[in-house]
């Protein structure tokens, strides 16, 4: 039997009234898909998104922080820290996920675990939930500092493992095999206070491969780049929700040669294009020390470097890599002959211009992560570049300034995102409509 609609007038009352239903519902469902909070953090094209919208942030580092929670009568600093991040706006920290033998290790041999340390990190991951802070944690460091990649070498000669160079980390069965182990440790572990398996916990926004890799056996940066295919591959078979990243500090390598000029004056043994172009790995990162890297120059020269460095990578990250770049270290060190505060903050507010106008122009840049913050009383951890916030007030204004420019901006293309969302939705539900009553009223006409 066919319905026919009547043409009549409480017949278009009932289609008007069941249009805004429709149209009620529409909305609902927008306002509910809004109103989503956690999720992971995922990229699309040269953008961060969170829960399908764009995400900006602003953002520190903090190294010690598993290393200082091992001991519970610490953990104080931990929370303080987070809290003192939380309140100037910072929601991204990166921290290490490593401590390779000796004192306080996670790691006591390859394979061997200390659950006490491991609980240390834990009550990081933790908190950092409790504050709304994501993290990206690191699986290894290139340094000694924390026994790194040195220890690894360590390990496999004290197991009659024949080994020609540190170097070997990169290449050497065994060795990667340690590293492997490791990492699946990490990944795969259930956090002892929330209950939470690492590679389920949203409060984790990245992974990353280690601490800014370098390689003197092969300045082309080709080593490396067959290691960081093995090991993102690796990684994402273990876990396919979170955002995975190298730990690179920018150096150019052989790709493209006109680029290495951009290098201050050396390479390291990576290639910022090709380490990245590898298809696991979702985002780029740079590192940027020009009062350590040209050490001999002076503010005005360290200053243009800075910019050089900054924009020669978000142009290639935009344009060849096309995904997203983070400014993963930054700062200004005490220890410089000539420091003074003014200096510090003028260099941290010209990289957070920086940032801030390659993200409102092109997006690509999703955010800094300055280097780093401390508690007070953290004297042994100290490196020139810690900032207590409690006591740096114009820095720490300077920070929060650049946390609420990040946040306007970020709820800015998020609002511009969903506006594109709803009109588009809205024009395929007229066009649906239109259809229902064009057909309609052939049947009426009939």
């Amino acid at each position: 039997m066919s319905t026919y609609v009547r043409y009549g007038h409480h017949s278009w009352s009932a289609l008007l009234i069941v249009l805004c239903m429709a149209l009620l519902c529409c909305v609902s469902e927008s306002r509910v898909n809004r109103g989503k909070a956690g999720g992971f953090v995922q990229t699309k094209g040269t953008n961060f998104v969170l829960n399908g919208s764009p995400f900006l942030f602003n953002g520190f580092n903090a190294y010690w922080m598993m290393n200082v929670a091992t001991v519970p009568r610490q953990r104080i600093k931990v929370t303080n820290v987070l809290q003192d991040a939380a309140n100037v706006g910072l929601s991204v920290c990166r921290t290490w996920a490593f401590a390779d033998g000796g004192d306080k290790a996670l790691q006591i041999s390859p394979g061997a675990y200390n659950e006490h340390v491991f609980q240390g990190l834990d009550f990081v991951v933790s908190e950092a939930r409790k504050y709304g802070i994501r993290l990206i944690l690191s699986f290894v460091n290139n340094f000694k500092d924390f026994g790194g990649r040195l220890q690894y070498i360590d390990w496999a000669k004290k197991a009659g493992v024949p080994i020609s160079s540190d170097d070997d980390f990169y290449t050497n069965p065994i060795v990667k095999e340690y590293y492997k182990n490791h990492v699946q440790r990490i990944i795969t572990r259930v956090n002892t206070i929330t209950g939470i398996a690492y590679r389920d916990d949203t409060t984790i926004m990245a992974w990353e491969l280690m601490n800014e890799p370098r390689c003197q056996a092969d300045y082309s940066g080709r080593t490396v780049n067959g290691w960081i295919q093995e090991m993102a591959s690796f990684v994402k078979s273990l876990d396919r929700h979170h955002l995975l990243e190298v730990g690179m500090e920018g150096f150019y390598g052989d790709t493209m040669p006109e680029r290495k000029q951009i290098n201050p004056g050396y390479q390291v043994g990576t290639d910022f294009i090709t380490n990245n172009l590898v298809s696991e790995i979702d985002f780029a990162t740079i590192h940027a020390y020009p009062d350590q890297w040209l050490s001999g120059q002076n503010e005005d020269s360290q200053m243009e470097f800075m910019q050089r460095w900054m924009w020669s990578h978000y142009e290639d990250s935009r344009v060849i890599l096309k995904k997203p770049l983070v400014i993963a270290e930054f700062g200004k060190s005490s220890n410089d002959p000539e420091y003074n505060i003014n200096k510090r903050d003028s260099y941290i507010d010209a990289v957070y211009r920086n940032i801030y106008m390659m993200a409102n122009t092109g997006g690509t840049v999703g955010g800094g992560l300055v280097w780093q913050l401390m508690a007070d009383g953290m004297g042994s951890f100290s490196d020139g570049y810690q900032i207590i916030l409690s006591k740096s007030p114009s820095t720490s204004s300077i920070i929060s300034e650049q946390s609420h420019s990040m946040r306007t901006l970020s709820h800015l293309l998020r609002i511009r995102s969903q506006n594109v969302r709803l009109g588009k939705d809205h024009r395929q539900w007229q066009n649906q409509n239109l259809k229902s009553l064009v057909s309609n009223l052939v049947e009426v006409i009939k």
